[in-house]
């Protein structure tokens, strides 16, 4: 398969989300290697200016949309948090309106960072599910533009902090990925692909979501009727076809990591690098410890995606416990 863009439109890409979102920092941690064994990288995007990856998505969706619509009344999408903090920023910048359905119990600290960003908050249904496909209802009712979890364009921003991990890192023997909707691992593969490198992408998705698990090993689109993690950044249970075209495609596995190993990831990654991650954010490397014994002596990278983790949530993580869904 083909990388879903072209490097001219990367560059272009890289020029627009560069406006907004500064370069983030890949360290690679002394303590962290020490205790996994290997020379580990971990690409910072919980430095951007929304705490999260998926920022860049949303500048390339919002104005090419604008640009293209100069018409348009507004967006309107569903999230768990950094998917909306997105969305609010980009149309904030790109002068938008923007609405954003959440599930009801959805982090509060999301919540708040969306509407200070001006995003107009509705709260529906139990999952994230139910929150999407409430939206797509509104979208046909209001006139507004629905915009998805997974699209091109998303995908497209995505992969600006792609490139700057694969090719400024040095070369990476493999690098894993959590895996929500699939903009972020496809903008790997499209970048590892497009630059001609070797680099493993491995996925990782929650025990209890494991939709792209079950569709990487059936070849084709797998739901399930729950999602039962505190992992909320990929607590997904209807794939998107496209998404796992891709994966299937490109990805090397998916590994499937427990709330405790994701738990004890946040711990680990606050010890040793002092850096806050929130559970999707930490999922990369739960997969990385989860496989620890395949990796040894290699050089692997490990995204923390988002930092955005509720203070309620760090206390009991820190205190040794994991957080119940």
């Amino acid at each position: 398969m083909s990388p879903p863009f072209s490097l001219a439109e990367l560059d272009v890409a890289t020029e627009l989300v560069g406006r907004f979102v500064p370069p983030t920092p890949q360290f690679c941690w002394p303590l962290l290697s020490a205790s996994v064994g290997a020379e580990v990288w971990v690409k910072h995007e919980n430095h951007t200016p929304t705490g999260a990856f998926k920022v860049r998505g949303g500048l390339v969706y919002a104005e090419r949309h604008r640009r293209q619509h100069p018409g348009t009344t507004g967006l309107i999408s569903a999230t768990r948090g950094n998917h909306g903090q997105s969305l609010a920023m980009a149309c904030q910048a790109f002068g938008l309106e923007v609405t954003i359905v959440v599930p009801f119990g959805n982090s509060p600290d999301k919540n708040a960072a969306m509407r200070g960003f001006r995003a107009t908050l509705i709260e529906y249904g139990s999952d994230f599910q139910d929150a999407r496909e409430h939206a797509g209802r509104l979208a046909a009712e209001s006139g507004l533009q629905m915009v998805p979890s997974f699209h091109p364009d998303l995908v497209l921003g995505v992969a600006t902090y792609a490139r700057e991990f694969l090719a400024g890192a040095p070369a990476l023997d493999v690098v894993y990925v959590p895996v929500g909707m699939g903009s972020g691992i496809c903008a790997h593969i499209g970048v590892r692909d497009l630059l001609g490198l070797s680099t493993e992408i491995v996925g990782v998705v929650a025990e209890g979501a494991p939709a792209t698990a079950l569709s990487f090993e059936a070849g084709h689109a797998v739901s399930t009727e729950t999602a039962d993690t505190f992992i909320d950044g990929v607590a997904c249970r209807v794939p998107d076809e496209d998404a796992i075209a891709a994966i299937v495609a490109g990805a090397s596995r998916i590994v499937t990591v427990t709330d405790d190993q994701c738990a004890a990831a946040i711990r680990l990654l606050y010890s040793t690098t002092h850096n806050l991650a929130e559970p999707a954010g930490a999922a990369a490397l739960a997969g990385l410890l989860a496989e620890r014994s395949r990796q040894q002596s290699r050089r692997v990278g490990v995204t923390l995606t988002g930092g955005n983790l509720d203070a309620s949530l760090l206390v009991q993580i820190l205190a040794g416990q994991t957080p119940k869904p």
